[in-house]
C-alpha cells in the first residue's frame, strides 16, 4: 500500500514538473508576442524586426533554418532573413510556387530539391491573397512542447511580422498620396494665380475665359496683358505634359512672356527669344505652342504669331479668318525655321475665339471628333452673344456632343469681343 502511494505521488511529481514546463514554455511565448509587439509600436524597421524573429525561432523554438518572405513596397517577394541561406533560397520565387497554397503545409508535397532543409510552409494570407511565406526547417529535439503546438506559434508570431510589413507599406503609402495631393493642390493653386482672374469688360474691349483641365493640373494657359494704355495682348498656350512639372513650366513661361512683352521686340523677335528661353527651360523636353496677338486701341490692328497652336477664329465683319500664320512649336529647334505673322484691321464688335485641342478633337461615342468645321457654324450662328455666354453655350454643346463620354484633355476658350 505504501508503496502504491510513493508512486502515485512520483506521478503527480512529474505531472506537476511537466505543467510547470509547459506554463514557462507558454509565458515565454507570450513575453516573445510582446516584444514583437513593442518593437512594431514603435515602429522599427523591418530588418530590426527580422532579427528580432529569427531570434524567437532558433534561440528559443530550436528551429535550425528559416526563410521569411514579405513583399517589398512595389509588391515584390524578398527575403528578410538571408543569414546563412543559400542563393537559391533567398531569390526562390515563392509568389509562383506557393501562390495557391493558403494553410500549412509539408515541404515534401512541392517534390523540390531545393527546399530540401526545410519542413513546413507557412503562408501569410490577406483576403484571399498570400502576402507572406515562412519557410521553416527542422526542430530540435525536445520534450518540452509539440511540433503542432511550435507551428501554431510560429504561425502567430511570422502573421505579425508580416501584417506589421503590410500596414507599413499602406501607412507610407497614405502619407505619400497625403504629400502628393498637397503638392498637387500647391501646383493646382499656383497655376490658378498665373491665370488672369479679372478680364476686361469695357466699351473697347470683352473678354471672357472658361478653362476646365482635365486633371487638377492642366497644361493648357492663356493670359491677357496691359502692355500700355493704347496696347494689349493676349495668348493661349498647350504646354505638352500634365500636373508638377506642366505647372512650373508654365510659371517659368508666364514671367518670360510677360517680360519680353516690355522689350519692345516686333512679334517675330519676341517668338525668336521666347524660343530660346523655352529650350533653356525644357532642355528640348518640352514643347509649347502659342496663338499671341497684339491690339491697338488706337489704330484697330492686331498683329498676331500662331506657334503650331490650333488656328484662332475671327468672326470679322461677317467673314471668317483662320488665324494660322506664324511658325513651328516652340522648344523644338534651337532656331526657329521660320517665323511668319499675319496683321488684320479689327472692324468694331469681331469676334475672336481662342481655343485648345481639347475642345475641337473632343469626341463622341462613335469616336467623331467636334472639329473646327462645327465651331465655325457655332460661330456663325452665335456671334451677337456676350463673350461669356457665347463661352457658356459653346461648353454645354460640346458635352452635349460627347454624350457619355468623358473628356480626355484640357479644355481652354479666351474669347474677345473688340467694340
Amino acid at each position: 500500500m505504501a508503496e502504491l502511494e510513493f508512486s502515485e505521488l512520483d506521478f503527480f511529481k512529474k505531472r506537476l514538473s511537466s505543467t510547470e514546463r509547459l506554463l514557462a514554455i507558454k509565458q515565454q511565448q507570450i513575453d516573445s508576442l510582446l516584444e514583437i509587439t513593442r518593437a512594431v509600436n514603435n515602429n522599427m524597421p523591418i530588418t530590426a524586426l527580422a532579427r528580432i524573429y529569427e531570434n524567437i525561432i532558433h534561440a528559443q523554438l530550436g528551429v535550425k533554418t528559416i526563410a521569411l518572405f514579405i513583399r517589398d513596397k512595389d509588391n515584390i517577394p524578398m527575403c528578410i532573413t538571408p543569414g546563412d541561406l543559400p542563393g537559391n533560397i533567398v531569390s526562390y520565387d515563392v509568389t509562383t510556387k506557393f501562390n495557391n497554397i493558403s494553410y500549412i503545409t509539408p515541404t515534401a508535397a512541392f517534390q523540390d530539391e531545393i527546399l530540401k532543409d526545410f519542413e513546413f510552409l507557412i503562408p501569410v494570407m490577406h483576403k484571399k491573397d498570400p502576402v507572406g511565406f515562412a519557410l521553416i526547417g527542422s526542430f530540435s529535439n525536445d520534450s518540452n512542447d509539440t511540433k503542432e503546438e511550435k507551428l501554431k506559434f510560429i504561425q502567430t508570431i511570422t502573421n505579425v511580422i508580416v501584417v506589421a510589413n503590410e500596414n507599413k507599406k499602406l501607412f507610407k503609402s497614405q502619407i505619400d498620396q497625403m504629400v502628393m495631393q498637397r503638392e498637387l493642390k500647391l501646383a493646382a493653386d499656383m497655376q490658378n494665380m498665373l491665370v488672369p482672374s479679372d478680364l476686361p469688360n469695357n466699351e473697347r474691349i470683352e473678354v471672357s475665359a472658361f478653362y476646365k483641365p482635365h486633371t487638377n493640373i492642366g497644361g493648357d494657359y492663356y493670359d491677357f496683358i496691359q502692355i500700355n494704355e493704347n496696347e494689349i495682348a493676349f495668348c493661349i498656350s498647350d504646354i505638352s505634359g500634365k500636373g508638377i512639372p506642366a505647372a512650373i513650366l508654365m510659371a517659368n513661361f508666364q514671367a518670360n512672356m510677360r517680360i519680353l512683352l516690355t522689350r519692345r521686340y516686333s512679334l517675330p523677335q519676341f517668338i525668336e527669344v521666347l524660343n530660346t528661353k523655352v529650350l533653356e527651360i525644357t532642355k528640348g523636353e518640352k514643347f509649347i505652342t502659342l496663338f499671341i496677338a497684339t491690339y491697338s486701341y488706337v489704330t484697330k490692328k492686331m498683329t498676331y504669331v500662331n506657334a503650331g497652336h490650333n488656328p484662332s477664329i475671327l468672326y470679322n465683319n461677317g467673314e471668317i479668318h483662320l488665324l494660322d500664320k506664324g511658325c513651328t512649336i516652340l522648344g523644338m529647334f534651337d532656331t526657329l525655321p521660320y517665323v511668319n505673322y499675319g496683321e488684320l484691321t479689327i472692324e468694331p464688335n469681331s469676334l475672336l475665339i481662342n481655343y485648345t485641342d481639347g475642345l475641337s478633337e473632343a469626341a463622341n461615342n462613335d469616336g467623331e471628333q467636334f472639329e473646327m468645321e462645327r465651331l465655325v457654324a457655332f460661330i456663325q450662328q452665335n456671334n451677337e452673344l456676350s463673350v461669356s455666354d457665347f463661352n457658356t453655350k459653346l461648353v454645354d454643346k460640346v458635352i452635349a456632343f460627347k454624350q457619355d463620354t468623358d473628356f480626355d484633355d484640357d479644355i481652354t476658350l479666351l474669347s474677345v469681343r473688340f467694340r
